[in-house]
């Protein structure tokens, strides 16, 4: 099973107090761009893949999906998630994204924000959420950017001649070890080419790419943003499903 760090009740609480979780999609700086790459949700059928409190899935109900499911492995995000309500069309799950079985279930569009760089086996997740989309299908979601999930590995790795190396920096994927709001998170990095080819194997076209970074007009609303201009903090995908 992933690790759920969500039912942590200190980890929960401590994250409880983000803008982005009081105040949902409007405080989430990158929800603009990420919006942008979603096709007109009307009459569609919607997966969310790490739903937390349920933002996103009730905004799709209120966009006119006939259909939304919001899936986490947290049952804190799920409680919490009913709490705000569930709109009509709309359910929630609970299941691990590492041994995702939609039962055969299709849906038109798949959305995730912010999870997938905890799913150690994203092949095989990627391969599920394409054979549940119908060719033109839509899989929109965001990661933090690999220059964030980038930092060194304490563990070595024993090279030609004896010599120990660092398992470490950009190049070397794998899980890493951070201390975010608790001890012992664990993210799994890859550099950005992997998170193209994964979705090009599982038979995806890429449709958008958006590294993110604050705009000028971000920034005049938020100045507090301005750290975020040296380097990208979200990863934002739009593929399509051949």
């Amino acid at each position: 099973m992933a690790q759920n760090i969500y039912d942590d009740e200190g980890f929960f609480d401590r994250y409880a107090q983000l803008p982005r979780s009081r105040d949902g999609l409007a405080a989430a700086p990158e929800w603009p761009a990420l919006q942008a790459m979603l096709p007109p949700l009307r009459g569609l059928r919607v997966l969310d893949l790490g739903c937390g409190y349920g933002w996103f899935c009730r905004w799709a109900a209120d966009e006119g999906a006939a259909a939304v499911v919001g899936v986490d492995l947290s049952e804190r995000m799920l409680a919490r998630a009913a709490e705000f309500g569930v709109p009509p069309g709309a359910a929630y799950e609970r299941a691990d994204l590492e041994h995702l079985d939609l039962g055969g279930r299709s849906f038109d569009v798949v959305y995730s924000s912010l999870t997938l760089h905890y799913v150690e086996d994203l092949a095989r997740l990627v391969g599920t959420v394409r054979g549940a989309l119908p060719a033109g299908g839509s899989f929109v979601f965001s990661v933090e950017h690999p220059v964030f999930t980038a930092p060194p590995n304490p563990a070595f790795v024993e090279g030609p001649g004896g010599a120990v190396w660092p398992l470490a920096g950009y190049a070397a994927e794998g899980p890493r070890v951070t201390n975010w709001m608790a001890d012992g998170v664990v993210k799994h990095h890859r550099r950005l080419d992997t998170y193209v080819r994964l979705l090009r194997a599982a038979g995806f076209a890429l449709a958008d790419l958006v590294e993110w970074t604050p705009s000028a007009a971000d920034l005049a609303t938020h100045p507090d943003w301005g750290d975020e201009v040296h380097r990208p903090a979200f990863l934002l995908v739009g593929a399509t499903a051949l």
